[in-house]
């Protein structure tokens, strides 16, 4: 225990037999876990209020209505700030721009947002990336896949479709999960099929790009993933808790592959 930690437990500890019955144990053990510093308790944080010990998530929507899903800050903080400068000329991502236009900024002359249904708001084309013949070859300067390959049975296809519409040095980066919760609506909407690895990941993207073209960052560890299943958001994390790499908890895995 720390210096700053053994004055507060001093300090307290004329009121440790009140607290525990006041706050009852569980709810003592978490509150000494954020004040203390200690490793060891039954929850995560006193904040949440409640002990991991139970059987549903805190939250089943990966987080979204409290605030920013863990697997986003690894995109948003880490995948994207390095390689921005791919995101650039004509531009095609999947389901919205988000990213075209948060990290292409100026760099993009042409942003096209493909869904798999026609009509869908937003969208400037449709179409399957297993079947995608009306897409012209060599068109794209950049590819966005963002948590979109999962739902895709035939991700082999789908990656052969995205190297022949790329242009020559064209540049493709994906995001995929690794440790991650099912998404209900799309298993029951299309599908959702995979959580991949570092190395499933590779292997497949070699299949259609040279493996000097592909490069795979992993992100994560097991209190980001614990967190991260149970629907918890990056501020209830501390920052150098979200950005501990332990590369044995691949929450999230990015990938980015070069046409030549």
């Amino acid at each position: 225990m720390s210096i700053r930690s053994r004055l507060i437990s001093e300090i307290v500890r004329p009121f440790k037999h009140t607290a525990r019955k006041v706050l009852g144990e569980t709810l003592y053990q978490q509150l000494r876990v954020t004040c203390l510093g200690e490793s060891n308790g039954l929850g995560l944080d006193w904040r949440w209020g409640r002990s991991l010990r139970r059987i549903s998530p805190l939250r089943r929507d990966f987080g979204w209505r409290a605030g920013q899903p863990i697997d986003r800050y690894y995109a948003e903080s880490h995948f994207f700030p390095a390689h921005y400068h791919d995101i650039h000329g004509h531009v095609m991502e999947i389901a919205d721009n988000r990213y075209t236009t948060q990290f292409g900024g100026d760099r993009v002359s042409r942003s096209e947002i493909l869904h798999f249904h026609a009509g869908a708001p937003g969208s400037t084309m449709h179409g399957d990336l297993t079947n995608a013949p009306h897409i012209p070859s060599d068109t794209f300067d950049c590819i966005i896949l963002t948590f979109t390959l999962q739902f895709i049975f035939d991700i082999r296809a789908a990656l052969r479709t995205v190297a022949r519409i790329l242009k020559p040095d064209g540049v493709v980066l994906v995001l995929v999960p690794g440790i991650s919760q099912i998404s209900r609506f799309d298993m029951e909407n299309w599908g959702d099929y995979w959580r991949l690895t570092s190395l499933s990941t590779r292997l497949l993207f070699e299949e259609v790009f040279h493996p000097s073209d592909v490069t795979i960052s992993t992100y994560g560890n097991v209190l980001s993933a614990t967190a991260s299943l149970q629907g918890l958001i990056s501020s209830e994390l501390r920052r150098e808790e979200l950005d501990y790499h332990d590369r044995d908890y691949e929450l999230l895995i990015g990938i980015r592959a070069v046409k030549r």
